[in-house]
């Protein structure tokens, strides 16, 4: 019996796998995805969906994927700097007065209702196998074998959305994804959350981020930053020793019990390096990278799957416009990518420029990054714009390069003016010799942390 060809060979079904395939199959499209464990993932990354990702995620007619997962609303953000806190509200969408709203819920159910609601797509084939092999011939990519069938599977494009640890990346680009931290995470059982209904990112001139968010009514994630590109033993204890004495300290004191009490169950840590990985220029006939196997940024912001959506919806729609003769042209599918990556650059720029940047002032580990850090903070509780902006960009309803570089470096010149007020009340004329010279080295760690990340960006 001759196996079928399809018009996509989708190898992945985390989160950009289904949105991707049930879009091009609801414009005509044939699509086959080929996943390695269709079994509820238990995971760390994925569980927070910004307003924008929720905006994205009703586009592409996947909406009710946030139905029966008991998600907890997420309505802005609390930032907690040396037991000071801020309250930073999500702004409404564009052309709206109510309040956006965010979701927080268990990654693996959620990735369940899009694989459920994909294959109830007619034009989708959903499949449980584990590709051994990326099949090209005369210098395209045809198709892919698998370790369950004998058979090759075919189809005009191939596009390989395998996520973070992608087993085929290596195999077309040379571009590897750099990892300097960890996020070690666990859950809280009815934590007393100081905003109940928002993010909670907590920083300190001493300690590293950490970031909680609920996931039910009930339960709350809590993510630590754990500063090294390799983890402590968990094996042997000292990952729940380095969190015990680095991270639980600086929690506020309600939910220090919690945290305890969670973390003597060892067998609950979850892990996930840091990673960031620019996005990749690849020129293959036949194939299409997407997702986090092609652009990784770091997972403080939330804004992941985020980027995965609008990366999902923009390639979908504009291939799903394509005759099967125009997919199988590869000078015609290059105009495609091209247009492509131009206008994805809107939003995936701004999330991915804003959480690099973000981490590095939060994690703080220089004392420029410090100053920098105290300014943020000072920022936000100027209120007004100096919030309402900011929020909107991390929300992903108004993504701006424009507005991303303005307040990144309104920032960094409000900073530099606390430094000074600082730096003269506690030494007079000497602290502004000090404050003077800390201008300058302030203001190139500001430019060192964002400008090469947005040219990085914007090159691709």
């Amino acid at each position: 019996m001759a196996t079928p060809s399809y018009d996509f060979i989708i190898v992945g079904a985390g989160v950009v796998g289904p949105a991707l395939a049930t879009n091009l199959a609801s414009k005509g499209k044939t699509v086959l995805m080929l996943e390695r464990d269709l079994s509820e993932p238990d995971r760390i990354v994925g569980e927070l969906l910004q307003p924008g990702g929720i905006q994205l995620l009703e586009k592409l007619g996947l909406g009710a994927a946030l139905d029966g997962i008991d998600a907890a609303p997420i309505t802005g953000y609390e930032v907690i700097y040396e037991k000071n806190s801020v309250n930073i509200p999500y702004p409404p969408p564009p052309h709206q007065t109510k309040p956006a709203v965010g979701k927080g819920f268990h990654h693996g159910r959620f990735v369940m209702n899009l694989r459920r609601l994909s294959s109830e797509t007619e034009g989708v084939t959903l499949k449980q196998a584990t590709v051994t092999e990326i099949i090209e011939k005369d210098g395209r990519i045809v198709g892919v074998k698998t370790k369950e069938n004998p058979e090759p599977y075919y189809a005009t494009i191939t596009c390989v959305c395998d996520g973070t640890n992608s087993n085929f990346r290596k195999q077309f680009v040379q571009t590897r994804p750099v990892v300097k931290s960890h996020f070690v995470g666990t859950i809280l059982q009815n934590p007393d959350l100081q905003a109940p209904g928002h993010g909670h990112c907590i920083i300190g001139s001493d300690f590293s981020p950490m970031l909680i968010y609920s996931i039910s009514p009930t339960e709350a994630r809590i993510l630590c930053n754990v500063p090294m590109a390799t983890l402590p033993s968990k094996g042997n204890g000292d990952l729940k020793k380095w969190l015990e004495t680095n991270s639980l300290p600086h929690l506020p004191v309600p939910l220090q019990k919690s945290f305890a009490k969670a973390l003597e169950d060892e067998s609950q840590l979850r892990s996930m390096p840091n990673q960031y990985l620019p996005a990749i220029q690849y020129d293959v006939q036949g194939l299409i990278i997407l997702g986090d196997a092609m652009n990784m940024r770091h997972p403080l912001t939330g804004g992941g799957m985020t980027v995965g959506f609008n990366d999902a919806y923009l390639l979908s729609e504009a291939l799903g416009r394509l005759s099967s003769d125009e997919l199988a042209s590869h000078s015609h599918l290059q105009i495609i990518l091209k247009e492509f990556r131009r206008h994805r650059k809107g939003s995936s720029v701004v999330i991915n420029v804003l959480s690099i940047a973000l981490y590095h002032l939060f994690a703080a580990d220089s004392p420029e990054l410090k100053i920098l850090q105290v300014g943020c903070f000072e920022y936000f509780k100027c209120g007004g714009e100096h919030i309402r902006g900011p929020a909107s960009i991390i929300s992903a309803l108004t993504p701006s390069v424009s507005l991303l570089f303005y307040h990144f470096f309104a920032v960094a010149f409000f900073a530099i003016r606390l430094n000074f007020v600082s730096k003269i009340k506690e030494s007079g004329l000497l602290g502004f010799f000090i404050a003077f010279y800390q201008m300058f080295t302030t203001l190139w760690t500001a430019a060192g942390v964002f400008l090469p990340f947005l040219f990085k960006e914007l090159l691709y």
